[in-house]
Parts: structure tokens; C-alpha cells; sequence
């Protein structure tokens, strides 16, 4: 009896330390790891196949948003993330900031640069320590920050900061198109436009205040950053702004306002993912005229790209003949058909009407062989498409617009 007593307190025993080396082996598994990449030294408690993806996703965002600007970054970039950080041993929270440990507890991310060297008040050097909560953006946001931290010593005014990190972690190599979260896709499309002067002008926003406030200035970045009326000049803009110069929106843009305010509008009622602001900029420099019988205003339109200047300044409620010519196709599946549109009833003339930068609602032209005007001002067109779906369009049809009877 004592002897079976015996081995079954062993059996205990010996259990008892399998069952808590097991815990202790499962957390140190789950525990935070160090993962070093060629500029990222990363302590993570992601799974190792998730952390090594989130490296590679960072090296590559890295790549893009440097390959932007200019530079490479000047030093690694110093990471934790975590998806648990309760679960942190003493040992390595002890290491970390308290504003970068609470920014992750409360699931957001805050990166601290600080100023390691200095000459005659020149920063020389500094670091940057980024604290992120381990969803999909909220690291490659905060490594946006640090890269301009480290590589030119600032980031701008809060609407650039944070506006072109939240660009800077959908960036794709070779693509143009929107690749934001769907979700704020969905919420700037269910919301009136938030005017642009309290965007880029409003003292009160602060960074990490609200990711419906980043939703707007990444609008407002994006924009800018594609459009062809405006992207020449947005680069410049930035590096003087992180780079502590004295260049502002309203020193670069202010005369422009207006153009932009309308564009800015006109983004954010048909963006979807896909959208090309590229292929959307606005035709601010197309002279037009009053249309008088023949011969009209003449347009070649180009399926791939939205409004586009028909020369031509209509009044409402004249009828005006339309002469349209050519081919296009919004699908590669199939034919390409004239300004009638395709099978599927895509594909069709559409025009609009721009007068003291607002625009009446579409109407469609077809090839109906006339039209008549619902109020007066410039005329626009375009191939009717998804605006997200514009960009594989092919094809161009030749537009005459004039007044039969006018003698």
C-alpha cells in the first residue's frame, strides 16, 4: 500500500512539472520576440509566420514611401508591436515608454522620436521608437512617421502627417489606383464633405485624435499626391514641411483653392477602390466657346478618363445635335460599340454640366443624336463606367456638338 502510495505522489509529481513546463514552454512561445530585417529591428508576440509577413510588408512599404521621397532611411527603425502586451514580461515592459505602452493598450500607436545629437542647435541625429498595436495598418502608419522622423527630422503640419502615413501604408508599387480600407471608404461616402480649410487649417486637430479625422486627410493627401493639377508640387511641399522649411498648403496652393476645394468634392463623391485620381484630374486649361450652329465644339473623348472638356458652353433648354463617332469598350470580354454603349448598357456618352465650380447631375447623350441642356455652363463627357473601373477602358470617340437651326 505505502508503495503504490509512493508511486502514484511520484506520478503526481512528475505530472505537475509536465503540466507547468508545458505553460511555461507555451509562453515563451507566445511571448515577445525579437525579428531583425534590413530596416527593422522588431519585437513582436505575433506568431512567427505573422511576424515575418509584417516584416516583409513593412521592408516593402518602406521601399515605396522612400523610393517617394528621396532617401532611404537613415537608421533601422525600432518596432514593438503587440497584440497582447498584458501578457509582456516585466523584464521588457520595464524597457518601453509609458505613452507608447498605454497608445498600445488602448489598440492604436504612437511613435517617440527623440534627438540624440546636436551642433550649435543643428539636430544631427535622432531616433525614433515606434509603440503599435498589432492590427494591419496601425504598424506601417506608425513606420511612415518614423521614417520621416529619422530621415529628415520632422513630419508636418498634422494633415501631412498623418494624411501621407495613412497613405503611406496602402502604397503599392506601380499602382495608382485607391487601395485604402474599405471601411473608410465607406464612411467618407456616408458623410458630408468635411470642408477642406478645417483640414489643412485648424490648429485644434491634434495627431491620434480620431480615425475618421485621418480618413479626411488621407482624402486630402491622396488627392494631391495623383492628381496631375496638383502632384508636381505636393512633393516639394512635403519635404519643406518635414524638413522644418517654410513652405504651407496656402504658400504652394493658395491660389488654387477654389480648383482644389471642387476637385477635393468631386473625390470624395465617386471614390471607390480602383479610383485613379490621375485619370480623373479636372480640365482646368481647355479654352470653350458659346456653341452657334455649325461648325459646333469639337472633343475627342477617351474612355479611360472621367469629365472631359467638350469645348463647348451650352445654354438650358436648347436643343443641340450631337455627332459622335468611333469606338470604345469598358470591357475586354467584349466588343468594342460606339457612344450607344455595350449589351450590358455600360458604356454610354454621358455629360454634365460645370458652371461656378458645382456641377448639375449627369445626363446621358448616347447616340441619340441630340440633347438638350438641364441649366447653362460647360459642357463635360465621359464613357459611362464604375469609377473604380476606368483604368483597363480602351478606345476613343470624336464628339460634335452644334445648333442646327442657328443662322
Amino acid at each position: 500500500m505505502l508503495t503504490s502510495l509512493i508511486r502514484f505522489s511520484f506520478f503526481v509529481i512528475c505530472f505537475g512539472l509536465v503540466v507547468i513546463t508545458s505553460a511555461v514552454a507555451q509562453d515563451l512561445i507566445s511571448g515577445p520576440k525579437p525579428y531583425v530585417s534590413r530596416n527593422f529591428q522588431l519585437v513582436t508576440d505575433l506568431p512567427p509566420e505573422e511576424a515575418k509577413e509584417l516584416t516583409t510588408r513593412l521592408e516593402t512599404m518602406l521601399a515605396n514611401v522612400a523610393t517617394y521621397y528621396g532617401r532611404p532611411c537613415r537608421k533601422p527603425i525600432r518596432m514593438y508591436v503587440a497584440k497582447n502586451i498584458e501578457s509582456w514580461p516585466q523584464a521588457e515592459l520595464s524597457k518601453m515608454d509609458e505613452k507608447g505602452l498605454n497608445s498600445i493598450r488602448e489598440k492604436a500607436g504612437l511613435t517617440i522620436r527623440t534627438t540624440t545629437s546636436t551642433q550649435n542647435g543643428v539636430r544631427l541625429d535622432a531616433d525614433a521608437i515606434v509603440y503599435a498595436y498589432a492590427d494591419h495598418g496601425t504598424p506601417q502608419h506608425e513606420a511612415v512617421h518614423a521614417y520621416c522622423g529619422l530621415t529628415f527630422g520632422g513630419t508636418g503640419p498634422t494633415w501631412y502627417a498623418e494624411g501621407m502615413a495613412e497613405v503611406g501604408q496602402y502604397w503599392k508599387e506601380k499602382e495608382w489606383g485607391v487601395t485604402t480600407n474599405p471601411n473608410v471608404l465607406a464612411y467618407l461616402k456616408s458623410q458630408e464633405p468635411k470642408p477642406l480649410r478645417e483640414i489643412i487649417d485648424n490648429p485644434l486637430e491634434t495627431t491620434g485624435d480620431s480615425w475618421q479625422n485621418y480618413s479626411w486627410r488621407w482624402a486630402v493627401c491622396h488627392l494631391l499626391l495623383y492628381n496631375k493639377n496638383y502632384s508636381d508640387r505636393f512633393k516639394p511641399l512635403g519635404l519643406s514641411m518635414i524638413g522644418g522649411g517654410n513652405a504651407s498648403f496656402t504658400s504652394v496652393y493658395g491660389q488654387q483653392f477654389q480648383e482644389i476645394d471642387f476637385e477635393y468634392r468631386q473625390f470624395l463623391k465617386n471614390v471607390e477602390t480602383g479610383y485613379r485620381a490621375d485619370l480623373c484630374s479636372w480640365d482646368w486649361k481647355t479654352p470653350f466657346k458659346i456653341v452657334k450652329g455649325k461648325p459646333g465644339a469639337a472633343s475627342k473623348i477617351d474612355a479611360k478618363l472621367g469629365w472631359q472638356a467638350s469645348r463647348g458652353i451650352v445654354k438650358a433648354g436648347v436643343t443641340y445635335k450631337v455627332d459622335a463617332t468611333g469606338n470604345w469598350t469598358v470591357n475586354k470580354e467584349i466588343a468594342a460599340h460606339d457612344a450607344g454603349g455595350n449589351e450590358n448598357g455600360k458604356g454610354k456618352l454621358m455629360g454634365i454640366i460645370f458652371d461656378d465650380y458645382a456641377l448639375s447631375e449627369p445626363f446621358e447623350i448616347g447616340n441619340a443624336g441630340e440633347f438638350i441642356p438641364p441649366q447653362d455652363g460647360r459642357l463635360f463627357l465621359r464613357c459611362d463606367d464604375q469609377w473604380g473601373e476606368t483604368a483597363d477602358n480602351q478606345g476613343t470617340i470624336s464628339v460634335r456638338i452644334y445648333q442646327q437651326n442657328e443662322k
